[in-house]
């Protein structure tokens, strides 16, 4: 305390000066019109700029939130358009059971939103690792997917991670189909360049055009039918010549990949079961024989 007396003592004469300062600039931006309108002014400007500065940087922070809104919607919206499209189908032709079952396929999955943590895409086996878990209702053999089309299938999971195996990955096959013909083949990649993979097993007699889409089939215990895969760009032989072999442009890039949706689909879960179920089943019997 007394250190801060003495200092107070030894710079009264600033003090002073300082208040004498303050009171003098109230007095005259308060009772002179002109020079209140210029600080009024000057004031305003610098406090837009304050509030325009402090605008980005949370603009910058909500730019997280707002690209996983951003995802989820346009998932939700391409659920929304395969709903619409078996919808006309019904009004077009006859009403089958695997319409119903599509369409109940699309109403029962819940999106569960993921940030991906750590991702390549220059191996042969490629891998992708997702900041949720377990604890988040992620299991394996759950489909993944963007905004844009499908990623892969989940593999392993923790509490509160997962690992995803993606299209870009020997280990992938999933089943996929032409858009709006019916011809379906199985999705592989050569290991080689990340925007494209092939199709392969398309029927010699299927006909389609460059540029058709693909999208999956339904016809794996994995992902509903009609989600998108891709776009065909070339069309060669298998090395049998009893098929065709697809080239395809991928709709995901992986390079750039961020935010991700899993697939929590109950009908799904149920398919793959009675699958589980069957197979060891067979291996049963084989075993007792």
């Amino acid at each position: 305390m007394h250190n801060l007396v003495e200092f107070i003592k030894k710079n009264f004469h600033w003090f002073l000066f300082l208040i004498l300062e303050i009171i003098s600039m109230v007095l005259l931006f308060r009772f002179n019109g002109y020079h209140g309108s210029v600080w009024f002014t000057s004031a305003n400007v610098i406090s837009g700029k304050i509030y325009e500065i402090t605008s980005n940087v949370n603009q910058f922070f909500s730019l997280t939130d707002l690209n996983k809104q951003l995802t989820q919607r346009n998932v939700v919206l391409e659920k929304q358009v395969q709903a619409l499209s078996h919808k006309i189908n019904l009004l077009t032709a006859d009403t089958t059971i695997a319409d119903k079952e599509i369409r109940h396929a699309l109403s029962t999955s819940r999106l569960i939103h993921a940030r991906v943590i750590s991702n390549s895409i220059n191996k042969q086996d490629n891998f992708i690792t997702l900041d949720k878990g377990a604890a988040d209702g992620v299991q394996p053999d759950m489909g993944v997917v963007c905004g844009t089309g499908i990623v892969g299938i989940v593999y392993q999971v923790t509490q509160h991670y997962s690992i995803v195996i993606p299209v870009l990955s020997s280990h992938s096959k999933i089943s996929c189909q032409i858009e709006g013909s019916g011809y379906f083949g199985y999705l592989t990649w050569d290991g080689k360049m990340s925007r494209y993979a092939y199709v392969d097993d398309i029927p010699r007699h299927a006909r389609f055009h460059l540029y058709d889409k693909v999208v999956t089939s339904g016809y794996s215990s994995v992902f509903p039918q009609g989600l998108m895969v891709g776009k065909i760009l070339h069309v060669y032989n298998s090395p049998d010549g009893l098929s065709y072999r697809l080239m395809i442009e991928l709709s995901t890039d992986f390079g750039k990949l961020r935010d991700v949706c899993i697939i929590d689909d109950s009908t799904i879960r149920e398919r793959l079961q009675v699958l589980r179920t069957a197979e060891d089943s067979i291996k049963v019997r084989k075993g007792n024989n």
